[in-house]
């Protein structure tokens, strides 16, 4: 793969599969160069095989899903510069009716079980705030007084004056006559008439949304009880509480009135991550993790399932020790015969696991598989997966077959070149422990130079599946070395909170330890030309290595947590992050900080942030590399405007091909 190839990634959203289990729509969004943004539409995909066929035809279509009687397929739609909106179709194709006008855009929604209704998330900017009064530019707004912590967040901004707030609506009849908008003498009739009491607002033709919650705190996830008398949602649901990582389980009155929180036990289910009741009302399934005695000792916990009965409080953990559903949020479905489905990391792939509410296990999928998405109706599963050909396909679950791929989305992806398959190594650390990874090697008969790539997290993991990244270095001509040190995910708890008040310890003997097995293990693998990369907490631990080891001769720290003790304050999740991972102890702090050891340094090194980075703020890299300046280091600084913290995943298409550019370029200055 080359810089240029970005824009031919196609990315599969969640799929929706129709009631009539006969086919599943699924939204396909790729990186594009000419509009310098995500584009993306809607596919219809048949399960028995057939040909796939465009439903939608948005600048970009995402989150589809069907009503329960199959008629209408809802989805968001943005237009460019826009924010996203809710909007119907008929499913069998057709001009798709926006639903909503949101200032900043619909979040998340869901059908009823009756399909007459909508429920939907979406952020609401305060009175003065983001372009809600005319004329009041960003930097006219009146200032902000703040009494939290956790206050703003990283690709969002201040939070405590755009709330996401819960919100419902009737779909309407999709034969009814298109509204037309009043012009001439009618649109001056009902401009004169909005300035009186007594006469309504000029008509829009979109139907009335209305809001069920009060925007003192924020709602994600929704979803409806059986009944269709409640919308559950995920929520801090306590004003007084925001500067907490506790989040609940919610359900609203679909009629109006105040939100009520499931009483989970608060200790093993701290931290809820998605909710949803089953479908015959019996019981809640909710996917939670523990904070520890603190409230916000998060590092390395978990995400089980429980199973809650709202009649009597029971509360059940249904996941064993060893599995976690983490993955992501609101990777929870309950299936028609009635099971929950959720996802969980695994010793580098993502597994599709059953449960019912007795807590019989089954799993569906396994490695090498990475499963991003599930979708379920009339007993059909589907799933968006990666695997070691490609970043996503759609795949059928098969009575007797497991998992089969009925999509070939990425294959332009594919011909512009073969993917270079990771091969599965397991390496030994300083102390004798496994280090379980990957090795990407290029063509030819090298030896070639060799990079070895550091993930963020740290609680995160690399998989076996296609990663942009490292089919790009090796495209380039190097060696790829990537492992899961202690502190990743998918392999236990003890394994992911081996780091606690002591990084850049034994995760640093594990990254070097799998190098090093690697590197006995690969005679293709030059140990005279490394290299070392990696991004937030691996720019931490990049940073960390090449202060204590000299043998790199080149290193790029990207987006990097470089001092805890600057981070306090200046990050968006900086009143906690530092301090439960290095200690609160200042001393502590320092002892664990890549910017105490700076001096130290002798590794030519690229230092890359962008500018709009509040996860790990852009002090962090203009410090970090005016350090290495004034010590005589070779070093550069990248830095990218407009962007924030995920820029190398969902930046712009020019920004992702440059950043892939200048990487390839300061590598080759010294490994080549």
């Amino acid at each position: 793969m080359l810089p240029a190839h970005v824009d031919l990634i196609r990315s599969l959203s969640t799929p929706a599969v129709h009631p009539a289990a006969d086919r599943c729509a699924v939204a396909v969004t790729r990186p594009d160069f000419r509009a310098d943004s995500a584009v993306g539409q809607v596919w219809e995909v048949p399960l028995d095989g057939g040909e796939a066929r465009l439903l939608t035809r948005g600048f970009r279509d995402t989150a589809p899903a069907y009503s329960p009687d199959g008629h209408v397929l809802a989805f968001l739609r943005a237009e460019p510069e826009g924010r996203p909106q809710l909007a119907v179709v008929d499913a069998r194709g057709g001009e798709a009716r926006l639903l909503t006008d949101a200032p900043l855009g619909v979040s998340q929604f869901a059908f009823s079980h009756d399909g007459a209704l909508i429920a939907y998330t979406a952020r609401v900017p305060e009175p003065g705030r983001y372009g809600s009064t005319e004329g009041v530019r960003p930097g006219a707004e009146d200032p902000r007084l703040i009494r939290d912590l956790n206050y703003r967040m990283n690709g969002v901004g201040y939070t405590g004056d755009q709330r996401t707030r819960l919100f419902v609506l009737e779909v309407p009849r999709l034969d009814a006559e298109p509204f037309v908008a009043a012009r001439g003498r009618a649109a001056a009739a009902e401009t004169a008439g909005a300035g009186k009491s007594e006469s309504p607002a000029p008509e829009t033709g979109l139907p009335e949304s209305r809001e069920l919650t009060d925007g003192t705190v924020d709602h994600a996830e929704p979803g409806f009880s059986a009944d269709g008398a409640w919308i559950y949602t995920v929520s801090g649901f306590d004003p007084s509480a925001v500067d907490t990582l506790v989040r609940r389980a919610v359900r609203t009155p679909v009629g109006g009135g105040p939100s009520e929180a499931l009483d989970l036990p608060s200790a093993a289910a701290a931290s809820v991550l998605s909710v949803a009741e089953a479908a015959d009302g019996s019981g809640v399934f909710v996917v939670a993790s523990s904070l520890g005695d603190s409230g916000t000792d998060f590092i390395g916990r978990p995400s089980h399932l429980f199973w809650h009965t709202p009649h009597d409080g029971a509360t059940v953990r249904l996941t064993p020790d060893g599995d976690d559903l983490g993955e992501a949020p609101g990777a929870l479905r309950v299936a028609s015969d009635g099971r929950a489905l959720v996802l969980s990391r695994t010793r580098g792939s993502v597994q599709l696991l059953a449960f019912n509410a007795q807590g019989r296990r089954e799993e569906l999928t396994g490695a090498p598989l990475v499963v991003t998405g599930i979708g379920e109706a009339g007993g059909a599963v589907v799933l968006s997966a990666g695997d070691a050909e490609g970043p996503g396909e759609l795949y059928r679950l098969a009575e007797g077959r497991g998992p089969v791929k009925i999509t070939d989305l990425n294959a332009p992806l594919r011909s512009a070149g073969a993917p270079l398959a990771p091969r599965e190594f397991t390496g030994t650390s300083a102390d004798g422990s496994d280090v379980h990874g990957w090795v990407v090697l290029p063509a030819g008969e090298g030896p070639h130079p060799a990079l070895l790539m550091i993930h963020g997290g740290p609680f995160a993991q690399y998989t076996g599946a296609w990663f942009d990244e490292a089919q790009v270095y090796a495209g380039a001509g190097y060696g790829v070395v990537m492992c899961n040190p202690r502190g990743a995910a998918g392999y236990g708890e003890d394994h992911a909170r081996a780091i606690k008040g002591r990084m850049g310890t034994v995760d640093l003997e594990d990254v070097l330890g799998f190098l090093d097995s690697a590197l006995a293990a690969f005679p293709l693998l030059d140990a005279g030309r490394l290299g070392i990369l990696g991004g937030s907490y691996g720019g931490y631990l990049t940073a960390w290595t090449i202060a204590h080891d000299h043998r790199f001769k080149a290193a790029i720290v990207e987006r990097g947590f470089l001092d805890p003790l600057s981070f306090v304050g200046s990050s968006d999740i900086g009143w906690f992050f530092p301090g439960e991972y290095t200690g609160w102890d200042p001393a502590a702090m320092e002892r664990q900080s890549p910017m105490a050891h700076v001096g130290d340094v002798r590794t030519p090194t690229l230092v890359v942030h962008s500018e709009e980075d509040w996860r790990c703020p852009i002090e962090q890299a203009q410090r970090y590399y005016t350090a290495l300046r004034l010590g005589g280091v070779d070093a550069e600084l990248l830095v990218f405007p407009g962007e924030n913290h995920e820029m190398s995943r969902s930046g712009t298409p020019h920004h992702r091909k440059a950043r892939f550019e200048h990487i390839l370029r300061w590598f080759g200055q010294y490994l080549r």
